[in-house]
């Protein structure tokens, strides 16, 4: 049978962006997809007036690395910057109020006591923890540097919202590595901030974008940007084992051989495939934990909505026994989100500190109603209302992630010519998955050079 020189198998951001920087460099990789529709979670759908992102809803752009993919996939018009409102961004107090997060948490009680925000201005003060220390929850981190009430109102918020994630759970070298290394670096997340001021790093230069359409703009353009042939959707990997000259893959449309092997797929995903070769392997990957979250867009008369919806979103500090993680301002985020005199809310539920995996869309929904309805003024029912369940959402880098990951490394390179490739490793945002990808597509272009190897004309 004809032989590949490289199958990608998973049509995710990251799966599709390492088959086109291939093909941008000469090698026609053969992109798999079990699925009939590219992007992984990121899924995005226009009805009624409304459009609504199913899974991530921005996309943070910062350095060359995405202003360069979207310029060659000729989106730079598609592109849609987000409300400078979006620096605003509310979290919810003890009086279950929203508070506008900023310097103005210092200076008032409406968030933080007193002594809270002393022990938030005393953090220059505070002895580094000692390199040779194991790893360190996110939690334990930040009761160490910031105090108890700044985590529990402040950063558990955020790593509930964004990660979907438990912060007692999550390592922060893994998780959050800026951080750690701001205190390793400065001995002060204050000092290293002040010192990135004066050194001019603020910001970065980052935006907060999406498309016209919404995320999927991306990906469908990836998969536009390839070979019609090269792209084979609704195509399963059933198995794979080794071949003289590489891996030969059962797939649902027949038998296929390469000589190179990339998994760009949710960890779980790989460890089936790579069991029956791998089981050591296929169990470390098996403990990379994927919580459900779902998803639950929200349309409304602007009139129903009290709240002057005037930011990003609002994040729900846990303790509060609130169901709802926090809710996005999507028509307020970016524009054409809702019809006229309408609004777009997209709540989130889920994460690591609560299971949803048995409860039917119908009952998020309204738990999402039930939650957000005092909190925003809301009056009457929606007008437009989706939920998206995702059982397996964002992958949870655990206290040992960092010591797991490499032990997946050192384990898969037993097996020649195979990458595993995804958002389980190295960051979970999208522009790290895109980052991840070029830099598997430069480590494979050196390894040809160095077996003497030319790129293609």
């Amino acid at each position: 049978m004809p032989r590949e020189e490289v199958i990608v198998v998973g049509a995710g951001l990251t799966g599709l962006s390492a088959a086109w920087y291939l093909h941008q460099r000469g090698i026609p990789a053969l992109l798999l997809e079990a699925e009939g529709e590219v992007g992984g979670n990121v899924r995005s759908r226009a009805e009624g007036g409304f459009l609504r992102d199913l899974g991530p809803n921005s996309l943070m752009v910062k350095g060359e690395l995405l202003p360069d993919m979207i310029r060659r996939l000729g989106l730079e018009d598609r592109v849609v910057e987000a409300n400078p409102l979006a620096r605003r961004r509310f979290v919810l107090n003890r009086k279950r109020r929203p508070v506008a997060l900023g310097p103005g948490v210092l200076l008032s009680s409406s968030l933080l006591s007193l002594s809270a925000r002393l022990r938030l201005l005393s953090e220059p003060w505070r002895a580094a923890r000692p390199a040779s220390h194991d790893d360190e929850s996110i939690a334990d981190f930040v009761r160490r540097r910031l105090g108890p009430e700044a985590l529990a109102w402040l950063v558990d918020p955020f790593v509930s919202g964004v990660f979907a994630g438990d912060p007692e759970k999550l390592s922060v070298s893994a998780a959050l590595p800026r951080l750690a290394s701001m205190e390793a670096e400065s001995g002060s997340l204050l000092r290293a901030a002040l010192r990135n001021r004066r050194a001019g790093k603020k910001g970065t230069g980052s935006r907060l974008v999406s498309f016209r359409s919404g995320l999927q703009e991306l990906p469908m353009a990836l998969a536009g940007a390839l070979p019609p042939d090269r792209l084979q959707r609704s195509r399963a990997v059933i198995g794979i084992q080794h071949s003289e000259e590489g891996w030969r893959l059962q797939t649902t449309g027949g038998e296929l051989e390469c000589r190179h092997l990339v998994l760009a797929l949710p960890a779980s995903e790989i460890a089936r495939l790579l069991r029956p070769l791998a089981a050591e392997l296929a169990d470390e990957l098996d403990a990379i934990f994927y919580p459900a979250v779902a998803t639950i867009a929200l349309g409304f008369p602007r009139e129903a909505v009290a709240h002057p919806l005037d930011g990003f979103g609002l994040l729900i500090p846990r303790r509060l026994g609130i169901e709802t993680l926090g809710v996005l301002f999507s028509s307020t985020l970016f524009p054409e989100r809702a019809p006229e005199g309408m609004v777009l809310l997209t709540a989130f539920l889920g994460g690591a500190q609560q299971d949803i995996s048995q409860r039917s869309p119908a009952e998020l929904e309204a738990q999402a109603l039930r939650d957000l309805r005092p909190i925003l003024g809301i009056r009457g029912d929606p007008s437009y209302h989706r939920c998206a369940l995702w059982p397996r959402a964002i992958p949870q880098y655990a206290l040992g992630h960092g010591e797991r990951i490499a032990r997946i490394h050192g384990l898969c390179q037993r097996l020649p010519n195979l990458d595993l490739l995804g958002n389980w490793q190295g960051g979970v945002a999208l522009g790290d998955c895109v980052a991840q990808a070029n830099a598997f597509q430069k480590a494979f272009m050196e390894a040809r050079r160095t077996a003497g190897q030319t790129e293609a004309p």
